[in-house]
């Protein structure tokens, strides 16, 4: 153990501790820009500078430990004026329209810039000429970059992927996508973790909403709208309203005011898609000799990018169903437009998505099944639907409820977790128990699945078809851990369910930004919450999906749900695929 003083309070911490952890437990807060605790903590940004006693120097606290006997002030003159020179640097090399940011005040170099008072201009502009390039669901802007390397780190470290580098040297280093690519060349899988860890503008989603209001004021269009299951657990953080009254009906409600014909919810697909899908499982685990193993999940677009793109020697591996978003979008444009009596070319289809890869799912050439139209027009995420909302002045706190339209709003408590880690899963076995036994299980039965550890393993026994061996993961650095491990024979599972961002969709790229903050865990509470508390519980008693099947498909897996709610995952290349 090390006592030492800081702003003249004695602590004693830990030997190693670095100076900020070490001013954190006494509640004393030390600025900081570039720094993720365990993923980026490379002094890079300056501005966690502090002053110790002896030292010739200002010391980066986010990088300096602690020593015996050592007197810090975190504050002083000195510090001050260091911190306020470093940002003026930064600043010099940053675009300051902060006008044009869809970061809008939740940007933590404008809270600095503030904080220390430097609101004229600074040193002359050196920005660079360098255009954006606004053709993929991440988009980059260079003049907003701090160079903090969080992007870099966490594609890195948490995602293995790579994708984000250094560029140049001196005053001309930057980020660009690694071995000199565009990042529509490059491997990406768009899943949006860099995007969600910077502390600027400097990356974003593609902004989609103007085509939406578009829609809405065109009076030819049909405009339905879904929301996926991890939405409700974040779209009102901005509005800081608790987790029970931010509920999804209050959500209906605000899309109605905006102006939408349509509000579905996404978990009616969910449950659409555990029928298809696990269809499929008990199809294939009872023919075992003509598969391949393990099935894979295939409702995260960033994994099946992913696995396309590092792994494509399993890609027949993948279940052949939709994601849920794919399979509303089609149904949509197929069975509701024939139940309304209206040509599916009017029906624009908006899914508010947790998710930026879900822009380039809807974007593929295999996703236009229903009538040749894409079969979901546009993808929004929690936080473009946010601004929306701020836009037409809609305060959610002050909103009724209402209930989703039917037949496509009806969901069950296993729909409801899909937008945790592990819900996927849980609700596959739910219904695949069913599925060979005609009995169901105990919906906690499978709980084995759930939590946050990044990779879950589980065995169950199915009456009638034996044991079944299966795996959870979330981030791809999990990822690729669990696809070595099945390349070399070390493990060997039945279904596995992967999902890209760490803690599933609950901790998408799309969702609301907290500065070093991880809430994937905490919204993923609230969705195995709401499950909880459901009356309906399995996906295969959804009443609406069971009159689809009666009304339309007839049968899971039969030739109109395969021509609708299934894909060829070959069909479509990664930009490394000959």
């Amino acid at each position: 153990m090390v006592t030492l003083t800081i702003d003249g309070r004695t602590v004693t911490v830990p030997e190693g501790t670095t100076i900020l952890e070490a001013a954190q437990t006494l509640r004393i807060t030390i600025p900081t820009l570039c720094y993720l605790k365990d993923i980026n903590e490379i002094a890079a940004c300056r501005i966690c500078m502090v002053e110790v006693e002896g030292y010739a120097r200002l010391v980066p606290s986010c990088d300096s430990a602690v020593a015996e006997g050592m007197v810090v002030y975190t504050s002083s003159p000195r510090v001050r004026e260091a911190r306020r020179v470093n940002l003026r640097l930064l600043l010099s090399q940053h675009e300051t329209k902060c006008t044009k940011c869809t970061r809008s005040g939740n940007c933590k170099l404008q809270q600095l810039t503030n904080d220390y008072n430097l609101l004229g201009d600074h040193y002359i502009d050196d920005l660079k000429n360098i255009p954006t390039d606004y053709s993929n669901p991440v988009v980059r802007i260079e003049n907003r970059c701090v160079k903090c390397m969080r992007c870099i780190q966490i594609c890195d470290k948490v995602q293995t992927m790579g994708i984000w580098d250094l560029m140049g040297t001196g005053t001309h280093t930057t980020v660009g996508v690694a071995r000199t690519r565009t990042l529509g060349e490059s491997g990406c899988t768009f899943c949006g973790q860099c995007i969600t860890h910077c502390p600027v503008g400097g990356l974003q989603e593609h902004d989609d909403t103007g085509k939406v209001f578009d829609a809405l004021a065109d009076t030819e269009r049909i405009t339905v709208v879904q929301m996926a299951p991890a939405v409700r657990s974040a779209w009102a953080e901005y509005y800081h309203l608790d987790p029970k009254f931010a509920t999804a009906e209050r959500m209906v409600t605000a899309l109605k005011t905006m102006g939408f014909d349509y509000v579905f919810d996404t978990d009616f697909a969910a449950d659409l898609t555990i029928m298809e899908e696990g269809s499929e499982f008990i199809d294939r685990f009872t023919h075992r000799n003509k598969h391949r193993w393990p099935m894979f999940t295939s409702c995260c677009p960033g994994w099946v990018r992913f696995l396309k793109g590092q792994f494509p020697s399993y890609t027949e591996n993948l279940s052949t169903a939709k994601s849920p978003q794919q399979m509303f979008g089609a149904v949509a444009k197929s069975y509701f437009a024939q139940k309304l009596g209206v040509d599916p070319h009017k029906i624009f289809v908006v899914s508010i998505m947790p998710c930026t890869a879900k822009k380039a799912e809807c974007a593929l050439p295999t996703m236009r099944d229903a009538c040749g139209d894409p079969d979901v027009d546009v993808v929004l995420t929690t936080r473009e639907i946010v601004r929306m909302f701020r836009g037409e002045s809609i305060n959610p706190a002050v909103l009724p409820e209402t209930p989703f339209d039917t037949p496509l709003g009806t969901g069950t408590g296993a729909a409801v977790v899909f937008g945790a880690t592990g819900g996927v899963m849980d609700a596959a076995l739910r219904s695949a128990y069913y599925l060979v036994t005609g009995k169901n299980p105990d919906a906690d039965a499978f709980s084995a699945v759930r939590g946050m550890d990044g990779w879950k393993e589980a065995t169950f026994t199915i009456p009638g078809a034996g044991d079944v061996h299966v795996a959870v993961v979330s981030g791809l650095g999990n990822t690729r851990r669990l696809m070595h491990a099945i390349d070399d024979g070390k493990v060997s599972y039945d279904f596995v369910e992967v999902m890209a961002c760490p803690g599933g969709c609950a901790g998408g790229g799309g969702q609301p930004i907290h500065d070093g903050q991880e809430l994937a865990a905490y919204r993923g509470d609230i969705l195995w919450s709401i499950d909880k508390n459901t009356k309906v519980r399995f996906s295969h008693e959804n009443a609406d999906v069971q009159a689809l099947y009666r009304e339309f498909f007839r049968a899971p897996l039969g030739e109109k749900s395969h021509h609708l709610l299934h894909t060829d995952h070959t069909a479509w290349k990664m930009p490394n695929e000959k």
